[in-house]
């Protein structure tokens, strides 16, 4: 009898294997479909894809506010109050002091940098041009203007860099021309003074 009982629980062995083993490989596929149909998010991760990019500083804790204006080969122009042009972006409008504090928990926390960027997303063969503005003063001082221009793609590589003097409120000054070829080359880098700031 003891033999009987152990010959029919031996010839269930196989059929449970196997009624094991097609269970794991539903769940092992179930499992596959949730991660092919909900892919892990990338938290804070943002495809930003630029060809240049412009930046422009002035001393740290100048309260004075300095404006970068860029235009494309098409006459497009990206300053403050025309964020976007064309295929251009100003990430920032930088104003000196003003918008550079912030107050948490009571206590106040000062920004010391100025800095504006402008990045170009692509690039149409032609001229830009880079100027700054010296848009609005706090103390009635000169401010001295560093400006870069960066070319990202396929690598870094810079393509200008150079400061400019503002002595006064009001005051233009071309920091930079340059002109891009199409296949992204870039020839005639040059200084020579260019207006494109729209007076009110």
């Amino acid at each position: 009898m003891a033999y009987l009982r152990r010959r029919r629980h031996d010839d269930l062995d196989p059929f449970s294997d196997l009624l094991f083993n097609t269970l794991l490989v539903f769940v092992l596929l179930f499992a596959v479909a949730l991660v092919a149909m909900n892919p892990k998010a990338r938290t804070g991760v943002i495809d930003a894809k630029a060809e240049f990019i412009v930046t422009v500083t002035w001393p740290d804790m100048d309260p004075n506010d300095i404006d970068t204006w860029v235009q494309d080969p098409a006459g497009n122009l990206v300053w403050f109050r025309a964020r976007e042009g064309g295929m251009m972006h100003l990430d920032r409008d930088d104003r000196g002091m003003t918008n550079d504090t912030i107050v948490i928990d009571g206590r106040q926390i000062v920004n010391p940098l100025n800095q504006e960027v402008v990045t170009i997303r692509g690039f149409a063969p032609g001229e830009y041009t880079v100027n700054v503005h010296y848009y609005e003063s706090r103390n009635s001082q000169p401010v001295t203007v560093n400006v870069s221009v960066v070319k990202v793609n396929p690598r870094a590589s810079v393509v200008f860099y150079g400061s400019v003097d503002l002595a006064r409120k009001g005051d233009e000054a071309t920091a930079v021309r340059f002109t891009v070829e199409r296949d992204g080359g870039v020839r005639d880098v040059n200084t020579l003074p260019k207006s494109i700031v729209e007076r009110s």
